[in-house]
C-alpha cells in the first residue's frame, strides 16, 4: 500500500513538472513569407520565440508562389506578401480573415554589383557597360515589378530586355549577381542593407511605385493563438529595429 501510494505521487509529480514546464498558451504558427524578407523574418522569428511562449515555422517563395499555394490549400496561417494585391485576393477568395490585413514593411529596390566601381547612379544603366541585369519575375515578384516600372520610367526596358537574367523570386535574384551570373541586378534594398560590399544605386521613389508590403491571418490561422501573436508582434518595437535593421520602412 505505502509502495503504491509513493507511486501514484510520483507521477502526480512528474506531470505537475512538465504542465510547469511547457506553458499552456504555447504554440506554433506556419507562416508564407516573400523571399525578400527571408533574413528579417528569420531575426523576427527568433526574437519571437525568445520573448513569447510561440514558435514561427516559416515557408519562403515569390509572393505569386505563396499565393497559389495558400489558395490549393497550404495549411499557412498567417501570409506576409511583398505586395498588397494578393493578400486583397486572398480575402476576396475567403482564405483570409477580413480585418486582419495591414502593411508591416516598405521596401526599397536597389541596383547591385559585386564590382564596387561598376555601379554609379542612373548613368551605369544609360551606359550598360555589362552583359547581363538580373531581376525577379515582374509576373509573381513585386520587386521584378518594380524593377520594370523603373527601366520603363527611364524608357530604357526595350534597351535592356535582352540582357535580362530573371530570378523566379528576389532570393534568387541576388544569388545570380553574387555567384557572377549577371554583373549587375535589381535587388532588395534588404539583401545588401548589411553590408557595404560592391557597388550600389537606390532607385528613387519617384521611379516606381511603394512597395507596400501586406501581412493577413489566413482563416486556417483564426483560431491559432501563436499565429495572432505573431501578428502582433510584427508591429513591436523589437520588429520595427529589425525592419529598419535590413532597410525597410516599418509600415502601419
Amino acid at each position: 500500500m505505502f509502495m503504491a501510494s509513493r507511486l501514484r505521487y510520483c507521477g502526480l509529480a512528474v506531470a505537475l513538472l512538465s504542465f510547469i514546464a511547457t506553458p499552456a498558451t504555447a504554440g506554433e504558427t506556419r507562416i508564407a513569407v516573400a523571399a525578400n524578407f527571408t533574413a528579417a523574418a528569420k531575426e523576427i522569428g527568433a526574437l519571437f520565440s525568445k520573448k513569447t511562449p510561440h514558435q514561427a515555422v516559416f515557408s519562403f517563395a515569390s509572393t505569386g508562389t505563396l499565393y497559389t499555394q495558400i489558395i490549393n490549400g497550404a495549411p499557412f496561417d498567417v501570409f506576409l506578401a511583398a505586395d498588397q494585391a494578393r493578400p486583397q485576393l486572398a480575402l476576396d477568395a475567403g482564405v483570409a480573415v477580413p480585418g486582419s490585413g495591414f502593411t508591416y514593411a516598405l521596401g526599397r529596390i536597389v541596383l547591385y554589383s559585386k564590382n564596387p566601381t561598376l555601379v554609379a547612379g542612373r548613368e551605369t544603366l544609360t551606359l550598360a557597360r555589362f552583359e547581363k541585369i538580373a531581376l525577379a519575375n515582374p509576373v509573381t515578384a513585386p520587386y521584378g515589378a518594380a524593377a520594370i516600372q523603373a527601366l520603363d520610367a527611364m524608357g530604357l526596358r526595350d534597351t535592356l530586355t535582352p540582357r535580362f537574367v530573371q530570378g523566379k523570386n528576389i532570393a534568387q535574384t541576388y544569388q545570380f549577381v553574387e555567384t557572377g551570373n549577371a554583373e549587375v541586378g535589381f535587388v532588395a534594398l534588404s539583401q545588401v542593407a548589411a553590408h557595404d560590399h560592391g557597388s550600389r544605386w537606390i532607385i528613387p521613389f519617384d521611379l516606381y511605385e511603394p512597395i507596400r508590403q501586406d501581412a493577413v491571418l489566413l482563416t486556417n490561422g483564426a483560431s491559432n493563438e501563436a499565429a495572432k501573436a505573431f501578428l502582433a508582434f510584427l508591429r513591436s518595437p523589437d520588429a520595427v529595429a529589425v525592419k529598419n535593421a535590413f532597410g525597410y520602412g516599418s509600415g502601419d
